[in-house]
């Protein structure tokens, strides 16, 4: 039966949906990113060095709660794209609403803590003191937006799971206009609103962000979409919450790790002082646009890889880590190259200090090269995760961080006496983290992670999952 609403993956052209999939995520990505930039411009140029510190303070906190929110929605997404290619379509009415369910919960149960322990985690990073008191009062505004953005995470990762990309960009392009015309009102008090500074900001993320999610839960609804949130029936949601806890966790704690380890390594760039902050900070916006093809890359692979391994289209997966290889390291073969040829022209959009462009262009040399490794490991690891294995990327990513970039980023930065050992720990820790993703991807192991069994019809993988891959993945 085709359903009338989202795509089916599972046939066609592979290094055609990738494009035409990933592209609208890329779209969004980066409409969020121009935002970021236009956000950073507004404080970095405006409002002084001390605010763009507080809000590079502020951001790895930010990303670290926002960690848990994204690795249950990874748990969402796998297990929507899997039962969506399945065509088990009552099992992804049960996804829905247990993750409805964990989603809100957890961006209420963060908030409050959050709220509570801003202080204790700002005083951990050895933040400035100059840039205390407004990073901690920038960070409570913006803790009220978590339940919100969580909702929007869960949406999107719904709909991107049905092979529908292009409703969540619409919506974040409202959200996304809305927030860049808010922001200058509330920052410097306009048309009759109040002047907040920094912390206007924070309330304009807010406000777009409440606005957005009713609006798209009311096209959902008109649409009488399946994955519209509904009062969910809890009798019916154990074992799906205890699947979407086992894959969410691990995925949760792969996002939040990833996001400590910059606190970790924030700190660490704290201690040489706001300049060697604001550089990090700079530096630290051209990654975001940097990073944003591979990124998006990997979450197209991973839904791309759930449809088909749910639908038992086993042989199909080689060819999305081939072609996912082939358009992630070009595109960050190309950003690499501008990074590093034309550092100071693009850190010169958010700060104007030569010292702090100095010391940002260092870190552009270092790691701008190795942005290419960062997208190849987001293709092994989109396939990985695809399967479901959200251990194994989990392991990664405690590896990368802390086992080689957090100990070599504190021994680097202090025998050279500078921020700039923190560079050259980024860059390493780009290089392990690829090499472990791949390792483990040509290892074939990851097939035995397949959360949904091949459909009714084909016994040989109904009595065992992994032979559709013996001679496609285990010969890769």
């Amino acid at each position: 039966m085709k359903p009338n609403f989202g795509t089916d993956l599972t046939t066609g052209s592979v290094p055609r949906h990738l494009v035409t999939f990933s592209l609208p995520m890329l779209l969004g990505g980066l409409l969020h990113t121009a935002y970021s930039f236009i956000n950073a411009i507004w404080v970095g140029q405006f409002l002084g060095t001390a605010a763009l510190a507080a809000v590079t303070v502020s951001f790895p906190v930010i990303f670290t709660i926002f960690g848990v929110g994204m690795g249950m929605t990874l748990a969402t997404n796998i297990l929507v794209s899997q039962s969506f290619g399945a065509r088990r379509f009552d099992e992804l009415r049960r996804v829905v609403d247990g993750s409805t369910v964990l989603i809100y919960g957890l961006g209420v149960a963060l908030t409050v803590l959050g709220e509570i322990f801003t202080p204790e985690i700002l005083r951990a990073m050895d933040t400035p003191a100059e840039v205390f008191a407004p990073s901690l009062s920038y960070l409570r505004v913006y803790m009220l937006s978590l339940p919100f953005s969580f909702g929007m995470f869960a949406l999107r990762s719904m709909l991107q799971g049905t092979g529908d990309s292009k409703t969540p960009l619409y919506f974040q392009l409202g959200s996304v206009l809305f927030t860049t015309v808010l922001d200058p009102l509330l920052i410097f008090g306009r048309l009759g609103l109040p002047e907040l500074g920094l912390n206007g900001t924070a309330w304009a993320t807010l406000v777009s962000q409440v606005l957005v999610l009713v609006a798209l839960n009311v096209h959902l609804h008109l649409k009488k979409s399946p994955i519209a949130p509904r009062w969910p029936r809890f009798g019916q949601l154990g074992s799906t919450i205890r699947t979407t806890f086992r894959i969410g966790v691990p995925a949760s704690v792969q996002q939040s790790v990833v996001s400590l380890g910059m606190v970790v390594v924030t700190g660490i760039v704290n201690g040489f002082g706001e300049v060697a902050t604001a550089a990090f900070g700079a530096a630290s916006r051209i990654d975001q646009i940097a990073v944003l093809p591979a990124v998006n890359m990997g979450m197209a692979i991973a839904t791309l890889a759930g449809q088909n391994l749910g639908a038992g289209h086993h042989g199909r997966v080689r060819e999305i880590f081939t072609w996912g290889c082939v358009f992630s390291g070009a595109i960050t073969i190309v950003i690499s190259a501008v990074t590093v040829v034309f550092p100071e022209a693009l850190l010169r959009v958010f700060i104007t200090d030569p010292v702090v462009i100095g010391l940002g262009v260092s870190y552009l040399h270092i790691v701008g090269p190795c942005y290419v490794l960062f997208g190849l490991s987001f293709v092994s690891n989109g396939i990985i995760n695809g399967a479901g294995a959200t251990v194994i990327t989990t392991v990664n990513s405690l590896l990368s961080l802390w086992v080689i970039r957090t100990p070599l980023a504190y021994w680097l930065s202090r025998e050279m006496n500078s921020a700039r050992g923190v560079w050259y720990a980024i860059s390493v820790s780009f290089f392990v983290s690829m090499a472990a993703s791949m390792a483990y991807y040509f290892s074939g192991r990851w097939k035995q992670a397949i959360i949904q069994k091949a459909p009714p019809g084909d016994p040989a993988r109904e009595a065992d999952p992994a032979k559709g891959f013996a001679n496609e993945v285990g010969e890769a």
